[in-house]
């Protein structure tokens, strides 16, 4: 079986959809390589085709030429969001290392690290079908195309980790393996690395030495969406920065004509309101400590926030007060600084913030929340809240 093959005629990106078709699951585990924002719709509609069930959105790299619909993923089909360790994707639930594997089902697909178009570039192997029938499948994204590389000439790129990656990584699989890569120019679709060892010309024949003089002297143009793509890559292709403006109908409290990424709104019984953005400003630049009132099960469930004090309000079952969560304010929250508070949509952490205040800490609430207030369909994360903003979190 070969994995569906998608393409995006605007920035000439591959997306790949690879599923069990053994399973007796329904609707079937499924994953994606290298999503492409503007094809969500395509992507989805594969998906309900199919009869698929998305596990995994994944990246070879932090792209340059276009933006990821991983996050976006993530929300309207229930994946988690995969990503190299090294690209900096701080939204990704799962960040890969070298040899780390993701599952589907009764399938799965390999990690390799194979730096030089990026530092953090990874390609996938997937090895599908009985040892009578057996395929290897190789996801090459930019490090290995068909008769050439990616460029190695920004975001840390080397060609000289590339050519290695090239000759000693990729060109040591069989030689029957197929080659998927991220892109291609020319309608070619697919290769074999047995047809790339002997045909690349990038690689083929070269030297290290004689293909980083060729890589260097290429001469090639910035992408056209550099400057747009990567910051959003690296989040998942979520949204940047906060995008509504007071008196949104889809903003919680309203604070005159400020915008919510820039303001702070005083509020009574506690420090003000801020919006998610400037709370990880503050919190990432060590002014304040993030503190998460979430029940354990929703963090477990929903997904929790690498660094943050995990310190519920109240807890399940029946939602009662934490009898614990005065001692434990007062313990994690160092003389001088400030505490930002996280709650679902921004509502429960009032009190919360309330609490400390009188216990003389300088609090603040997260408008918003983790989550955000539902959309018309009843669907959170779809409008607001520290997910939907695109900061750092995990899924377990």
């Amino acid at each position: 079986m070969n994995p569906i093959q998608l393409f995006d005629s605007a920035s000439s990106t591959f997306t790949y959809v690879l599923f069990d078709e053994s399973s007796t699951e329904s609707p079937r585990p499924a994953i994606i390589i290298d999503p492409v924002d503007d094809q969500l719709e395509r992507d989805l509609e594969v998906l309900r085709h199919n009869n698929l069930k998305l596990v995994w959105a994944l990246e070879t790299h932090a792209h340059a030429d276009h933006i990821t619909s991983a996050g976006r993923l993530a929300e309207h089909a229930g994946a988690q969001t995969a990503a190299p360790d090294a690209c900096g994707i701080t939204t990704a639930s799962k960040l890969l290392v070298d040899g780390d594997m993701l599952h589907f089902g009764s399938q799965h697909i390999t990690a390799l690290h194979t730096p030089g178009h990026t530092a953090g570039s990874m390609s996938f192997v997937w090895e599908h079908g009985s040892d009578s029938t057996a395929q290897t499948h190789a996801f090459t994204g930019d490090t290995l195309l068909i008769g050439g590389c990616g460029r190695s000439d920004f975001q840390s790129g080397s060609a000289t980790a590339l050519y290695n990656s090239i000759t000693k990584v990729l060109f040591s699989m069989p030689g029957s393996t197929t080659v998927w890569p991220g892109h291609d120019y020319k309608g070619q679709t697919q290769s074999t690395i047995g047809a790339e060892k002997v045909g690349n010309a990038r690689v083929t024949g070269r030297s290290l030495e004689e293909f980083v003089a060729l890589m260097g002297a290429l001469d090639l143009p910035k992408p056209k969406r550099l400057e747009e793509a990567v910051p959003a890559n690296q989040r998942s292709g979520l949204a940047q920065t906060v995008r509504h403006d007071a008196g949104d109908a889809n903003t919680p409290l309203s604070i005159g004509k400020a915008k919510l990424a820039d303001a702070v709104q005083p509020a009574d019984g506690y420090a003000g309101n801020v919006s998610p953005q400037l709370a990880f400003d503050w919190w990432q630049s060590g002014d304040a400590v993030l503190v998460d009132i979430r029940t354990d099960a929703e963090r477990a469930w929903v997904g929790f926030i690498p660094g943050a004090v995990d310190l519920a309000w109240k807890q399940w079952p029946g939602m009662v007060m934490n009898p614990a969560y005065d001692d434990g304010i007062v313990a994690a929250i160092p003389k001088g600084k400030k505490a930002v508070f996280l709650c679902r949509s921004g509502l429960r952490s009032v009190p919360a913030a309330k609490r400390a205040a009188e216990l003389g800490i300088e609090a603040y609430n997260i408008l918003e929340g983790f989550e955000g207030d539902p959309n018309t369909s009843a669907h959170r994360n779809q409008v607001a809240g520290w997910r939907y903003r695109g900061l750092p979190w995990r899924q377990n």
